[in-house]
């Protein structure tokens, strides 16, 4: 065993540690390295000093404890088209008119109502603005706040266009392609519109608008549905609708919280030297 003077320490320390030939390793195999060829006074403080402020080590190292943060809560609508979602579905066959290849899918958070929008996957920022003037703002009472993605809406949209398109006999042309499936989407918005939704047990037309659309298999019965009621009643009717909905986003997220900060830890930065 050498004893070196200290004087050439950080030269020792580096070979051990920092060369090919060592491996930027841990502190325990950096300190095994050092102590089976050299000695110094306190060289296991020095060790474990110069492997927690290597800078490389740091920079490489994975983090293996709890994931730092803790859930913190999005700004949630209060009232319909105030926060909605968007996002760009590309790599669909050149359809309609226009050869669309894309579509816009607008996602209202408050309500979950879904707009289907057909369009270019190299649309412009101004293209896809006059998109959404025309057909949201325009038709909203209120001016609406974008607000991130909704990958789960256009997940639900893409299995429903492959079901008609993919699979199905609908709208196919004579080499059995289907290149129209832009002429589907306001039926399919309508379908979503009009179905009953998990975290509301409401469908998103009744909260949107207080009554649901009807459809062509209403006309099946020969009683009539959906009859308007009055107009106090139906204010009632829709105010605890969306009463309801705040309370049911509220309690995913308080039980997605509680699992999330249980295995993450709340940070805590120092000021660096």
């Amino acid at each position: 065993m050498t004893v070196v003077d200290r004087s050439i320490i950080n030269l020792v320390l580096k070979e051990c540690h920092d060369s090919p030939f060592s491996g930027h390793l841990s502190e325990d195999r950096t300190r095994e390295k050092t102590k089976a060829c050299i000695w110094w006074p306190m060289w296991q403080k020095d060790v474990a000093e110069y492997c927690k402020t290597c800078d490389r080590c740091q920079k490489a190292n994975k983090y293996t404890g709890k994931g730092l943060g803790n859930m913190i809560k999005i700004q949630e609508p209060s009232r319909t088209w105030e926060i909605f979602h968007m996002d760009l579905v590309t790599g669909l066959p050149p359809g309609g008119d226009r050869s669309y290849n894309a579509f816009l899918v607008i996602f209202e958070r408050f309500s979950n109502t879904p707009i289907f929008l057909s369009c270019h996957k190299d649309d412009t920022a101004m293209d896809t603005a006059l998109l959404i003037w025309n057909r949201v703002i325009s038709w909203t009472a209120y001016h609406p706040q974008a607000d991130g993605l909704d990958e789960r809406m256009n997940q639900t949209l893409e299995d429903m266009v492959r079901r008609f398109c993919a699979y199905g006999l609908e709208l196919k042309d004579f080499d059995g392609f289907t290149h129209y499936w832009c002429t589907i989407l306001p039926a399919l918005e309508l379908a979503y519109k009009t179905s009953i939704h998990a975290s509301t047990n409401q469908t998103p037309a009744i909260l949107e608008k207080g009554w649901n659309h009807k459809l062509p298999q209403d006309s099946l019965t020969k009683e009539l549905i959906g009859i308007h009621p009055r107009a106090a009643i139906y204010k009632e009717m829709l105010e605890k609708a969306r009463n309801h909905e705040v309370r049911c986003m509220e309690e995913p997220f308080a039980y997605a919280k509680d699992k999330w900060d249980k295995s993450h830890a709340t940070p805590d930065f120092k000021v660096g030297i």
